[in-house]
């Protein structure tokens, strides 16, 4: 079993900025591709970022393109969404996924993430 922490959100004026982590324990492995995902009240969960097991492949979202950068620190088990720039319409509680063994690479599809965080609120104030 592998347990997500989730930690960093908050309340942040738009245009700011603000750093996610997600710290993995538990039976995972550096090699697990992992993710990012939001949902807004009465919206659906959304892809927000993903990266590779080995972190040399990234995708976005095209709404968080050139604002939100994730990466990811195999020492620590800990994967980052740093994110620039945000907006109203990035409030939303944010979600850290896990892929499990054999899926080291990056993915879109929420389908294809086994395990899941409880989720981080962040607040984006106009």
């Amino acid at each position: 079993q592998v347990r997500l922490i989730e930690s960093g959100g908050g309340l942040v004026q738009a245009g700011g900025p603000l750093r996610l982590s997600c710290t993995a324990s538990g039976r995972t492995s550096v090699s697990y591709g992992m993710g990012w995902f939001r949902q807004a009240p009465g919206e659906e969960r959304e892809f927000v970022a993903s990266i590779s097991g080995g972190g040399a492949e990234s995708l976005y979202a095209d709404s968080v393109k050139d604002r939100f950068t994730i990466r990811r620190d195999s020492a620590r088990k800990t994967v980052y969404l740093e994110m620039a720039k945000l907006m109203p319409e990035d409030t939303a509680a944010y979600y850290c996924a896990s892929r499990s063994l054999l899926y080291s690479g990056a993915s879109i599809d929420a389908s294809s993430y086994t395990f899941w965080g409880q989720g981080t609120q962040v607040t984006v104030s106009s």
